[in-house]
């Protein structure tokens, strides 16, 4: 497990995955990722696996440290940005 990456699925939730979902388990699962910081359960599931696939094709150092500096404000808030 990474810090910043998708979050980890649980297996009832994969053997549902329609097949352009498959693609967010190609990378390693993270702590925190853009639906932690971006509404978390204001989120449906299809914006959700799109924000992971998103992550997936944007992925890069400054995204992973806008995710982690936004992440404890999201806590502490307790909603998205």
């Amino acid at each position: 497990m990474s810090l910043v990456g998708p979050r980890p699925p649980i297996p009832g939730e994969v053997a549902r995955y329609e097949n352009w979902q498959r693609r967010r388990l190609s990378m390693r699962a993270g702590l925190t990722c853009l639906w932690q910081i971006s509404g978390r359960n204001e989120v449906d599931f299809d914006d959700w696996m799109q924000m992971d696939l998103h992550y997936i094709d944007h992925w890069s150092l400054g995204l992973d440290l806008e995710i982690l500096i936004k992440t404890p404000l999201v806590m502490i808030r307790g909603t998205g940005f």
